[in-house]
């Protein structure tokens, strides 16, 4: 078997088939963020075979070490879990999966954010790897990461002793499939991905008879006033030349129409890219609810803070030297520059936590009928999101051994 060299993006016809076959099965066997036993399990027997070596880490995490003599040690990370959504793609291969969330509910389940994508990426690279001894020496650490859709995965691995137990690379690679178009990447120098704060915020009120609201204090009421007080905090308190966003997406009180409840809860999310502009929305956030709480003579309503993630930062020079190997191996019309984006991962903390330099990019998962046909074009996180197996599973292999080798390679 032949490693994908620069210049090279094809992959061999069994293992693409056998690449499809593994994808397929993924995608139809999603499991929740921190509950992804048979995924790692499954991930743990392929990478064995392949002559790594494996251990669990922060759970189902899987740290898979694949070693080949004396050289260089990289980093290479592929998220596993899936999302609480149920799919409806139309595939014959369509997850009808259930799950359970922390709180007991029940849940359709479905790997609507390509983390299938990722795994199998990651697996066909260390193929290829495995099967080409001669044309790399060195270290590849693969860190199979549970848990990214709730911010929990990477600190856990690390709480776990990752870099302790596995050997310290000198640059961490990651990449994620998004609904650009298939064979195509994109890559953002500097910051990259958005901090990410999410709260569950409880309004205390005092419940009564609908006919008899002056008796009561409606946290119905409350709540949309500190709903529509927030959108003002953005437009009115951060600079135009600063991004932030703050989304409330979620609202829920009570059970009756007739009935004004003694509380009400809403959820609310909130990016950044500065930890200046970050620290003065928290603040205002802050100040806001408990203010509107307080001209109500209500009690102070409980915030729960329930995830943080990280600003995410690719090193320049990194990114610089890996856009030249990236376009080598799939051609500089293939490559893109890419703006900082709002959405958020936990990628960053794991080079951050031994003071290396990250990479992460996106390669591009739609036909190109989809990308230039008129409808909206499915996204990450939506029942119909569907990548075309070809050539999207080909670009990840490729992305991922091409970062791999421009550190491991043997020059000949």
């Amino acid at each position: 078997m032949t490693v994908i060299l620069p210049g090279r993006p094809d992959l061999p016809a069994e293992l693409r088939e056998e690449l499809h076959t593994l994808y397929k099965h993924l995608h139809g066997a999603p499991e929740l963020s921190m509950q992804e036993h048979a995924t790692a399990e499954l991930i743990r027997q392929r990478m064995e075979a392949l002559g790594c070596e494996t251990f669990l880490c922060g759970g189902t995490g899987v740290v898979a070490v694949l070693r080949n003599g004396e050289g260089p040690v990289v980093g290479f990370r592929a998220d596993t879990d899936a999302l609480p959504l149920a799919e409806d793609t139309g595939l014959d291969y369509a997850s009808t999966a259930r799950g359970v969330l922390p709180d007991g509910t029940e849940v359709p389940v479905m790997h609507a954010c390509g983390h299938d994508t990722h795994i199998t990426s990651a697996i066909g690279a260390a193929t290829l790897l495995a099967g080409d001894r001669d044309a790399w020496a060195g270290t590849v650490v693969f860190l199979f990461q549970p848990g990214e859709e709730t911010a929990e995965g990477a600190m856990a691995m690390l709480q776990d002793g990752l870099w302790e137990r596995a050997p310290r690379p000198e640059v961490v690679y990651g990449q994620h499939v998004w609904p650009g178009r298939a064979g195509q990447i994109e890559i953002t120098s500097g910051p990259a991905m958005a901090m990410s704060d999410g709260w569950i915020v409880t309004v205390h009120g005092r419940g009564g008879h609908g006919s008899r609201p002056e008796d009561t204090i409606d946290p119905v009421v409350l709540a949309a006033h500190m709903v529509v007080r927030i959108q003002s905090i953005v437009s009115r308190e951060i600079p135009a030349q600063s991004a932030a966003v703050v989304t409330i997406a979620s609202f829920h009180a009570g059970l009756k129409e007739n009935i004004i409840p003694a509380t009400a809860r809403f959820t609310l999310n909130v990016r950044n890219l500065d930890t200046e502009v970050r620290e003065k929305v928290l603040a205002a956030l802050r100040r806001v609810i408990r203010g509107e709480a307080e001209v109500s003579g209500a009690p102070e309503p409980e915030i729960e803070e329930i995830y943080t993630f990280p600003l995410l930062v690719n090193d320049p020079a990194e990114t610089a030297a890996l856009k030249e190997v990236l376009a080598g191996a799939l051609g500089m019309e293939n490559v893109l520059d890419r703006p900082a984006q709002m959405g958020s991962e936990d990628f960053g903390h794991l080079p951050d936590a031994i003071g290396v330099p990250g990479v992460y990019w996106f390669f591009g998962g739609m036909p190109d009928e989809v990308v230039d046909g008129e409808a909206p074009v499915p996204t990450n996180h939506s029942p119909f999101f569907a990548p075309v197996l070809e050539p999207t599973l080909t670009t990840g292999v490729t992305c991922a051994v091409a970062a791999i080798m421009s550190r491991v390679g043997v020059q000949r």
